[in-house]
């Protein structure tokens, strides 16, 4: 159903309210931090604020297609807590749509257009969205949703702009609301405050994570990930968006060009993407060094002594930032610049931080414990969820907080002397990799819908190149009937990289599923059925060549054909950075990670490095 517009609006702009600051949004009441679109109501009108391929947008700009979509919006009966769902791709019409909608004094919700149409339409029935914004007239998410395009809500911006007046809101207020993965088998909408978003920017800032003027800041993450809040909030202090594309985004060595290019100074990025990117960057990055925000899952001693090196020679400064989405993105941060021990440093001021054990008691300095947090940056719980909500946003410990609540993170961790916490390992079922939280019930939850699976469990473990990854084990079922119903219902990185059919699931003296029984590294599907090096003709050339040798490396397999499939044997996005980056070591070619998921046959894969080649060479 798509909505009505009427013509546009020639009233006034809502009344501001009498403590209401004079751009007449004040949502950071109580917080000791000015709201997010106060603050932006004052950056540098001419300033370049956003950059996404040829689109740009200056400040001024930028307000004015804001204020016109949140005028639109409330044309509509869009205002405080209303929840509009947001079904765009990253790039400058997202960010005017975010700006707009917190304007309007509405919530917003991401709604990638690449997840599967099952999960963009449980987004919208689940978060009960007041309002849908889509790229185009065509793409609904969910039947009977309420419809709008993104160009009828920036129309009409030629004209003479008025002031830049956002909707009067509070620091409860809701600012957006992002899913993320549920161990009940349903992914669970978190909502945040105004006043909780406005304070992280701030906290950020305090920590050194975002300091100066007229910064350039990579937007790297997927808006369904609550690092892009971090990361689109910058906009709100004068610096300036820089949207990564995808294809950039999943390349190292076109995301060091980017930033050379780009002249990037900040880019948020997680371990797995951070470790073949060291590499690739340059020395000569001019008056920066680049920040770089690592965060999204643990960081090995390895990389954490890399990145300690890069800071001290010069080339970059790494913060870990560590934080579940319930509080607000970031809710530690520790610089990088001595090797040793990895940590996720203190915990940022607009956080309390309780070490407890399962009793809820504190546990002696230095002992381990689960993470618990209270404070203002604690979100406002599960949309729609109380029963969840309750069990896991609990009562304060501290009595002196009336009315105070802490959220129980599921993780483990550890405080040093110096008041940095070593983070341990989780103490549920959640996982995290590649930088994607991800409830394994829920995926488990999904194969055990799938006709003919009677049973499953899902791990973490790694693949026989020794890359972490997802593996399923199922009683009933084929592994390629599964991994395609999944891909239909679950996020990509959700979606298990091997598959084992077991008879039957070790139990343990209790009668439970015993998850320490399972192996936790597999074969691949090459080194399950041995094959002849020339079963399909026999490798001819030195592309092919190279290439089956660095398969078999990359893969753990034990023999490769020209006719095989790089993905159908077990390779994912990082094994093809991974690939890449050996071929242009030993070819000094610059074959691109889409040209494997372009070519993923050997044989077609190497016509194409062979096509480089001559190009190269001519």
């Amino acid at each position: 159903m798509t909505a009505v517009l009427p013509e546009r609006s020639t009233a006034a702009p809502a009344p501001l309210a009498a403590d209401a600051c004079a751009c007449g949004s004040c949502a950071a009441v109580g917080t000791g931090a000015a709201d997010l679109l106060a603050r932006l109501a004052t950056a540098p009108g001419g300033r370049t604020a956003v950059v996404a391929g040829d689109d740009r947008l200056t400040f001024d700009e930028l307000r004015a297609e804001a204020a016109s979509f949140a005028a639109r919006l409330g044309a509509l009966g869009v205002g405080p807590e209303s929840v509009v769902a947001l079904c765009l791709p990253r790039g400058a019409a997202l960010v005017t749509a975010i700006i707009g909608t917190l304007t309007a004094g509405a919530a917003y919700l991401p709604v990638d257009p690449a997840l599967p149409a099952d999960r963009r339409r449980y987004l919208v029935e689940d978060s009960g969205a007041d309002l849908v914004v889509l790229a185009g007239p065509d793409g609904s998410p969910a039947t009977g949703a309420r419809t709008v395009t993104v160009a009828e809500l920036t129309a009409d911006t030629s004209g003479e702009p008025g002031p830049y007046a956002p909707v009067p809101v509070t620091g409860d207020t809701l600012a957006y609301v992002i899913y993320t993965s549920g161990s009940t088998g349903r992914p669970k909408g978190v909502e945040i405050g105004r006043g909780a978003a406005s304070l992280l920017l701030k906290e950020l800032e305090e920590a050194g994570a975002a300091t100066g003027e007229g910064r350039r800041v990579g937007w790297n993450a997927s808006p369904s990930f609550d690092a892009s809040v971090q990361q689109w909030t910058r906009l709100c202090r004068g610096d300036t968006l820089v949207v990564i594309d995808e294809e950039t985004r999943r390349d190292p060595s076109l995301l060091a060009a980017f930033v050379d290019e780009q002249a990037l100074t900040d880019l948020d990025i997680t371990p797995s993407h951070a470790d073949p990117l060291l590499d690739l960057l340059s020395a000569d990055g001019g008056a920066r060094p680049l920040t770089l925000l690592v965060g999204g899952e643990a960081i090995s001693p390895a990389l954490w002594d890399r990145l300690a090196a890069a800071h001290r020679g010069g080339l970059l400064r790494a913060l870990n930032v560590y934080g579940p989405t319930e509080c607000t993105v970031d809710a530690t941060a520790g610089w990088i610049h001595d090797p040793g021990e990895p940590h996720i440093g203190a915990v940022l001021p607009g956080l309390r931080m309780r070490l407890l054990d399962e009793r809820l008691a504190p546990v002696e300095p230095g002992e381990p414990g689960e993470l618990y947090l209270a404070g203002p940056r604690v979100g406002r719980g599960y949309r729609r969820r109380p029963a969840l909500t309750a069990e896991r946003f609990v009562a304060d410990i501290d009595g002196d907080v009336s009315g105070g609540r802490m959220y129980r993170t599921g993780d483990r961790c550890r405080l040093l002397p110096d008041g940095r916490l070593v983070y341990l390992g989780r103490a549920d079922g959640q996982i995290k990799l590649r930088g994607h939280r991800i409830e394994l019930p829920e995926i488990e939850a999904a194969l055990t819908r799938v006709d003919g699976v009677a049973e499953a469990a899902v791990i973490l473990g790694e693949d026989a190149g020794g890359t972490a990854c997802l593996i399923a084990y199922h009683r009933g079922g084929d592994a390629a009937g599964l991994k395609a119903t999944l891909a239909g219902s679950l996020p990509a990185y959700m979606v298990p990289g091997a598959y084992v059919a077991v008879e039957r699931f070790a139990t343990t003296p209790s009668g439970k599923l015993d998850r320490a029984a399972l192996p936790t590294r597999v074969a691949s599907p090459a080194e399950e059925e041995p094959r002849a090096a020339d079963a399909d003709g026999g490798l001819n050339g030195r592309a092919e060549e190279l290439i089956a040798r660095v398969w078999t490396q990359v893969l753990g397999a034990a023999s490769i054909g020209p006719e095989d499939n790089f993905f159908k044997l077990g390779g994912h996005s990082l094994l093809a950075i991974k690939l890449v980056s050996r071929v242009r070591a030993e070819l000094s070619v610059a074959l691109p990670v889409k040209a494997v998921y372009a070519n993923p046959r050997l044989r077609d894969l190497a016509a194409h490095i062979e096509e480089l080649l001559a190009a190269r060479d001519a």
